[in-house]
């Protein structure tokens, strides 16, 4: 299985049709169908389901589909990484991590490096513990940033010197604002809008689920998200109320949002997280280094 043909499949996969992925790959149709059933043959599975103008995935594509744009990842990574040991220090630093405001100290960190190392890129991934760390595992991110409690007994980590403070995003006029605080007994009987993160009972250590206690069950959770923004759309629409942490979202002033912490406070730490034993780039090693010695005085 060769890198070039995987790049056709996933650019089929993309396109939708030999016609279109021939044109942006600058290859002849013919050549590029004889490739896909080249691979097909040797992977013993169909890959498409062709119909008279478009071709659509079968479930084994779908799961090579997924495969595939990993190894291709990886290889662009390594061939960059590569690539930048012809700078002095140069080339690609991939973070992931959830929503936090606590990314301001990484910005300032990655800014402070660019201003002396122009030729450093930086590839930021958005996503909860579980999606950053099997990034992580995979090769394809050099650092995570996870809100504590997270599982990171595997891994080489710095404690991040910011707090995340959760709490309430609400439309104002709402019973709700006109509290400074909001208390558990609060949160029963209204619709709410939570993180996955959040209600996940995949972990022990749910802060949220264990601040709440033993009504969570009771909870009229309406809508679960990912992100926060889409977050706050629902809660200008009226659907519910958002748990989440402070500072994601416009709640200013001109904001038709606002934010109330909870009550008693619930504060979460946050690490960023790095394999054990890892081989860095020039570039993220250079990066470690800063963020050692930011976090570290």
């Amino acid at each position: 299985m060769e890198i070039r043909v995987l790049r056709y499949f996933l650019a089929i996969a993309r396109e939708g049709s030999i016609t279109g992925a021939a044109n942006f790959l600058h290859v002849t149709q013919p050549t590029l169908s004889r490739q896909i059933h080249d691979l097909e043959k040797e992977l013993g599975q169909k890959l498409f389901i062709r119909g008279s103008h478009n071709m659509k995935l079968t479930s084994e594509g779908m799961l090579l589909r997924k495969r595939a744009e990993e190894i291709i990842s990886m290889v662009d990574k390594t061939q960059a990484e590569f690539t930048s040991m012809e700078d002095t220090v140069g080339g690609d630093i991939y973070i992931g991590g959830g929503e936090t405001d606590a990314i301001r100290l990484i910005a300032d960190i990655a800014k402070d490096i660019r201003d002396t190392y122009p030729n450093i890129r930086y590839h930021l991934y958005s996503g909860n513990a579980q999606e950053v760390t099997e990034k992580l595992d995979k090769g394809l991110l050099d650092f995570g940033i996870l809100i504590q409690p997270a599982d990171i007994f595997k891994y080489d980590y710095l404690n991040i010197p910011a707090r995340d403070t959760w709490g309430v995003i609400m439309k104002k006029g709402s019973p709700l604002s006109q509290k400074e605080t909001i208390r558990k007994e609060d949160l029963l009987g209204i619709p709410l809008i939570c993180s996955r993160q959040a209600i996940s009972q995949e972990h022990s250590n749910n802060e949220f689920a264990d601040w709440f206690g033993k009504d969570f069950d009771k909870l009229d959770i309406v809508t679960t998200f990912n992100l926060i923004y889409n977050a706050a759309i629902m809660v200008e629409a009226g659907i519910g109320y958002a748990i989440t942490i402070d500072k994601l979202t416009n709640t200013s002033e001109n904001s038709s949002l606002c934010f109330r912490p909870l009550e008693p406070r619930l504060d979460s730490g946050l690490n960023i997280i790095w394999k054990k034993h890892q081989i860095f780039s020039s570039a993220a090693e250079l990066f470690l280094e800063r963020i050692r010695e930011s976090f570290t005085d």
